[in-house]
């Protein structure tokens, strides 16, 4: 029993107690955790994680967090998104990424529907990727909420190209009696359907310079962009002058509990407090996620290069062991394919890795394959103590 309640402390301080994917597939109600996350915190091993594209901050963590901000420079509150560490943030993403201003929303989906919205003006067609989180994930709001319709291509492609984008095009003018009007071209970059695979900059070059010459708007859900510029090589800033907006997210690195940052002309951004507004979505107050970015956003680009690199190294060293193989992808960011050889218990290997050294591995798919995730957590350890937990835990793991 007291195993048992160790295992569901666990997932509730990590805020997954309904979600299975932590763990490997098999026998996870069955899993026992002999050591809480406390437990193993006080014995000074920060968590690495392979999962996530943060920290994965446990309440306890956050607010841990927040008290060290607080302390070090005092929190100022902002008002219904005025004033405060809010207003620092949103000036912060428009120098980042050149725009004129930048605004906070409760959430990326609602920063990405208002800027497809408000850049298509007139215009009822978007074109979005098909594998993208706008087409996949956002519960068909442009078409219910907003009346535009989507058009999906690339499918069965990590990116679309200007290929693919001309001959889209070239089929609704030659197909359409009734011309209502493409206004806006979005990319996902990276892209988390494909693996967070990047866009290539000399395909986003190519679109965009199209756009341009035929008035179509660009829209960027650059949810995850830090990761895409720091295994590309590209900045921000460059990123972002292909596009009339940005979002990018304050949840999935920036390690805030949620929010959204959305960058562009003050033409488009002065418009969107008040959409917020429609839509239900201002917050009395927003410091709690808007102060936990800004601290994180601080030294941002470093950091990464920082895992990019170690990872490299890391990765190295763990397909030196037997059994062990991680496979990258073509213009790949931070995720990996992670496969064990038959003899090795993908159970037994979580779960060493877990009680023994607050290491955490993700579950497999159905073809056996772990997404192997790196992230700033590797920055709390050197390679040679993961590597050799790892080590251990495979012997302790060999059927």
């Amino acid at each position: 029993m007291k195993n048992e309640n160790n295992r569901r402390d666990f997932l509730k301080k990590c805020s997954l107690s309904t979600v299975p994917f932590l763990l490997p597939t098999t026998g996870l109600n069955a899993m026992s955790f002999e050591r809480t996350i406390d437990e193993v915190h006080t014995e000074n091993q920060s968590p690495v994680n392979f999962i996530y594209d943060g920290f994965a901050l446990a309440p306890h963590e956050y607010l841990k967090k927040l008290q060290e901000i607080n302390n070090s420079k005092p929190i100022e509150p902002d008002v219904y998104g005025n004033g405060g560490d809010t207003k620092l943030i949103e000036e912060e993403f428009a120098k980042i990424t050149g725009k004129e201003k930048a605004i906070y929303l409760p959430t990326g989906t609602m920063a990405n529907q208002l800027a497809i919205k408000l850049l298509n003006e007139n215009n009822t067609k978007v074109i979005v990727p098909e594998n993208s989180h706008i087409f996949r994930d956002e519960a068909d709001a442009a078409q219910s909420v907003h009346s535009i319709r989507l058009i999906p291509i690339g499918k069965g492609k990590p990116y679309f190209d200007i290929a693919d984008l001309k001959s889209t095009i070239d089929y609704i003018n030659n197909n359409e009696v009734f011309k209502s009007g493409l206004g806006t071209v979005v990319i996902e970059n990276p892209v988390r359907r494909a693996d967070g695979t990047f866009v290539p900059l000399d395909v986003i070059k190519d679109i965009s310079t199209y756009c341009k010459e035929n008035n179509y708007k660009m829209h960027l859900d650059g949810a995850r962009i830090h990761i895409a510029s720091a295994f590309n090589k590209t900045s921000l800033l460059e990123y972002a002058s292909y596009f009339d907006t940005v979002y990018i997210s304050l949840y999935k690195y920036l390690n805030a509990t949620g929010g959204a940052m959305l960058c562009g002309d003050a033409k488009i951004i002065d418009q969107i407090a008040h959409q917020i507004k429609i839509l239900g979505g201002t917050v009395f107050q927003n410091w709690n996620n808007t102060s936990m970015a800004l601290h994180y956003l601080e030294g941002i680009n470093e950091r990464w290069d920082e895992v990019v690199m170690r990872s490299k190294n890391l990765i190295t060293g763990l397909n030196e062991l037997n059994g062990v193989s991680i496979t990258g992808f073509k213009n790949g960011t931070n995720i990996y394919d992670l496969t064990l050889s038959n003899e090795i218990s993908l159970k037994k290997l979580a779960v060493f890795l877990y009680n023994e050294h607050n290491i955490w591995l993700g579950r497999a798919n159905d073809s056996g394959i772990v997404k192997f995730t790196v992230n700033e957590s590797l920055l709390t350890r050197d390679n040679k103590n993961i590597i050799d937990a790892w080590k251990e835990g495979i012997e302790q793991a060999r059927n």
